[in-house]
């Protein structure tokens, strides 16, 4: 099975679990770090991700593996919050963070936009046409595509 297929199912069989306790799941990933592969499964629910909704949903998941595991070697199971600063991957995530100050980071610069990394408000989002709308800190609003972001997350503001 290829990488992604592994993770789309992976993230099916999350879902369904998920569901069940009143979570969501954020996202799915499956990397090599040093010597050792990790499922990593992001969830969260309404109020906070707590340790012991990380437990329960890490117990169910590797219960629903152990019975349909598509994944030939050893990997380490980790299920955790995406946190704070969690990034925008999935249209759900730029859609619930309307309205949200958010770190951006390009891969190149743009003539409206000088500076590769920044923090905006992110004012609206076109999933159909992948077009990210962000207020700068001078008040002017840019355009951005998808595809021009080396990486979005939501700014941690104290």
């Amino acid at each position: 099975m290829k990488k992604q297929e592994l993770i789309e199912h992976v993230e099916a069989i999350a879902m369904k679990l998920a569901e069940g306790f009143g979570y969501e799941i954020v996202d799915v990933d499956y990397v090599k770090e040093g010597p050792n592969w990790y499922l990593k499964v992001f969830a969260d629910k309404q109020g906070g991700f707590s340790i012991n909704d990380c437990v329960a949903l890490s117990h169910a998941l590797e219960e629903q593996l152990e019975e349909n595991d598509p994944i030939e070697n050893a990997y380490i199971l980790e299920v955790s919050s995406p946190g704070l600063d969690r990034p925008l991957k999935k249209d759900k995530d730029f859609v619930r963070s309307i309205g949200k100050l958010v770190e951006v980071k390009l891969f190149e610069t743009k003539e409206e936009l000088p500076e590769k990394s920044f923090t905006a408000l992110l004012q609206a989002y076109d999933p159909e046409k992948g077009m990210v709308s962000l207020e700068l800190e001078n008040g002017k609003t840019v355009l951005v595509s998808r595809k021009e972001l080396a990486g979005i997350r939501l700014a941690v503001v104290f």
